[in-house]
């Protein structure tokens, strides 16, 4: 059963005060509250998997169609292919093979998670009405600037959730190391798990609400 829940977040000015608030409605689940979130969290793990082992068979190797010698009469034990496994430059047995790792989960559940996630993550979250930049061009500096007006630390891993991903504003947060930019439609478990601290803007925050809340 999923219950609607009311979050006051407050809106940050440039000088990190608290200029004014806006309430969002989350629909979350408290009853399987960490599991919902464990299944999700599971999911993209796995799915980011990769299984590269690849072993060739007999039947994957290249030549061997011709008999090495005839069946009877040499004295030797009989062989059909040289790309047997029993000799060199043959096939493996029973060796790894490409697997796929990934697993589905329903769209609900993934957008319950989410919801879940968000509400548990309330009092790491600050808003704000828009994040740029005054400069024209990227500039990690500005954004450090920016980051200590809202009064928080760098030493802290920083998601900044956006609207639409602006190429000035990403070119000068990847040379940071604990800041991730993401945009609203793209938000994922694993990047709010990790962060310490939360920056969303206004606008990406109405986008949050009509995209997962559904």
């Amino acid at each position: 059963m999923t219950n609607k829940e009311k979050i006051n977040y407050k809106i940050l000015s440039e000088e990190g005060t608290n200029k004014n608030s806006t309430t969002i409605e989350l629909n979350i689940s408290q009853s399987n509250n960490m599991y919902v979130i464990h299944r999700a969290l599971i999911k993209q793990l796995n799915n980011k998997r990769y299984g590269n082992a690849n072993c060739k068979t007999r039947s994957d190797v290249r030549g061997g169609g011709k008999k090495p010698w005839k069946q009877k009469g040499t004295g030797k034990a009989r062989a059909g292919s040289t790309r047997s496994p029993l000799w060199k430059g043959g096939g493996v047995i029973f060796g790894p093979k490409t697997k796929k790792y990934t697993q589905k989960i329903n769209k609900k559940e993934q957008k319950l998670a989410l919801r879940n996630l968000l509400y548990n993550k309330e009092k790491s979250t600050n808003i704000v009405e828009n994040f740029s930049i005054q400069s024209e061009k990227p500039s990690t500096k500005d954004i450090i600037k920016k980051i200590h007006s809202l009064k928080i630390l760098l030493t802290n891993k920083i998601l900044i959730i956006v609207a639409k991903k602006d190429p000035k504003i990403y070119l000068s947060v990847r040379n940071i190391q604990n800041i991730e930019i993401i945009a609203a439609n793209q938000i994922n478990l694993l990047s709010i798990i990790r962060s310490k601290k939360i920056i969303i803007e206004k606008q990406a925050l109405d986008i949050i609400t009509r995209t997962y809340n559904g």
